[in-house]
């Protein structure tokens, strides 16, 4: 935790959006954006438009997107970003035999904008309209998700991360194409000059911050925070280790917002620890019917949670796609991180984390409201009385996943 930064919570595409576009078109040097999902319509389209403004005024613009969550970028923006000067990526396309092969599970599933390396943006949030959905298609009510604007010294590692990310990407490809010397130039570029953007630290600070929509939370000053990833290389554990050290040190309370919530052995143990030295632990989790095994899988770990003593409601409204947890009113994650397998053992993630008592108070108190007004009780007696055909396929469902991470040697 370094102090310094400012921080703001983003409820919402319909938050987020705006703020991202006000930030770019301030943007003088160089706006880098990574999203799992893309999609050029509604209201995640201004994003779009921003980006290719910025790169019509000459600020590099780059743009790394997933080949399984963006199979392909529309080809009229193809030709806008071509015309404009917009640089973008995919990030390990699948080939022909796409997710057959297990190292193609290794997906960029963070969320990251950095605007001029003085602001970013981090969270669940990806580039699609709040009431835009993949699988369950146009929504009645936007989802829920959060992103929180940042600007202070962590800044930094986000562009250091996203700067190594963008020239590995562009070294794989030139080495594709047999551009060795072009390909081992780009390597070195994702290894020096970590800090190139160091002097734009604090340039920000003097600016005004960006306007607020109506879905923003306060503007919190001087906060503790840091950036935690999850990779395949150096950070595997990071932030599944700052989950199981906020949930030890809790004393009072446990919130905790998760789309996928399938938790590993360590940490259903530790939830369940919690509870018994008096914690009190609610977990808000998916009540919509996605696919099979995201559905099916979590439900003997919720069953588990239930007879540990852990509160579980369902979100009610609309889809639930927030990654955000509180601890007492002390320590709060806000990212892409899901506490699943996919997330905890194979994809690229991004978290912030602050002990800033201000923000999390305001991140915990949006929580408890939507706990009690929003989430569905999950218990023993409702999990049991349904049919016997759904319960076998949540034990096929769990049977499978099990499997699957014993086939590619992971334990969880």
């Amino acid at each position: 935790m370094r102090p310094g930064h400012r921080l703001r919570l983003l409820e919402g595409g319909r938050a987020l959006f705006p703020a991202m576009v006000q930030a770019m078109d301030r943007a003088r040097h160089l706006i880098h954006v990574e999203t799992y999902i893309f999609v050029f319509a509604h209201d995640a389209l201004p994003v779009a438009e921003a980006m290719e403004r910025a790169a019509r005024r000459g600020v590099q613009v780059r743009l790394v997107v997933d080949a399984v969550g963006t199979p392909q970028v529309p080809p009229e923006w193809v030709q806008r970003f071509r015309a404009s000067g917009v640089q973008w990526r995919t990030y390990a396309p699948l080939g022909r035999l796409g997710l057959l092969i297990p190292s193609r599970w290794r997906r960029l599933h963070r969320k990251l904008c950095v605007i001029d390396g003085v602001v970013g943006f981090c969270g669940g949030i990806n580039l699609i309209d709040d009431r835009d959905d993949v699988v369950l298609g146009r929504l009645a009510v936007p989802r829920l998700d959060y992103a929180v604007e940042v600007s202070g010294p962590l800044v930094g590692d986000m562009l250091a991360t996203m700067e190594r990310l963008w020239w590995r990407l562009l070294a794989a490809r030139r080495a594709r194409r047999r551009e060795f010397r072009a390909a081992w130039q780009a390597w070195r570029a994702a290894h020096v000059g970590d800090d190139l953007h160091a002097w734009w630290q604090g340039w920000f600070m003097e600016r005004d911050a960006t306007p607020a929509g109506p879905d923003s939370g306060p503007l919190v000053h001087g906060a503790a925070a840091a950036v935690l990833w999850r990779d395949n290389v150096r950070h595997r554990h990071d932030i599944e280790h700052a989950y199981l050290q906020a949930i030890a040190q809790a004393r009072h309370e446990l919130i905790i917002a998760n789309a996928y919530f399938i938790p590993g052995r360590r940490l259903r143990h530790a939830l369940a620890q919690a509870v018994a030295r008096g914690v009190r632990v609610r977990l808000l989790v998916q009540g919509k019917y996605e696919r099979f095994l995201q559905y099916h899988a979590p439900r003997p770990v919720h069953a588990w949670l239930l007879r540990a003593g852990v509160e579980i409601r369902e979100y009610a409204p609309s889809a639930l796609h927030a990654k955000v947890a509180v601890a007492d009113e002390r320590w709060a994650t806000v990212g892409s991180t899901n506490l699943d397998p996919i997330s905890l053992l194979l994809a690229r993630e991004a978290n912030v984390v602050t002990t800033d008592a201000r923000f999390v108070r305001h991140l915990r108190a949006r929580l408890d409201h939507l706990m009690r007004t929003a989430g569905v009780a999950l218990d023993m007696e409702t999990l049991q009385r349904r049919p016997w055909r759904e319960r076998a396929r949540d034990w096929i469902a769990f049977a499978v996943m099990r499997a699957v991470l014993f086939l590619t040697g992971h334990r969880y």
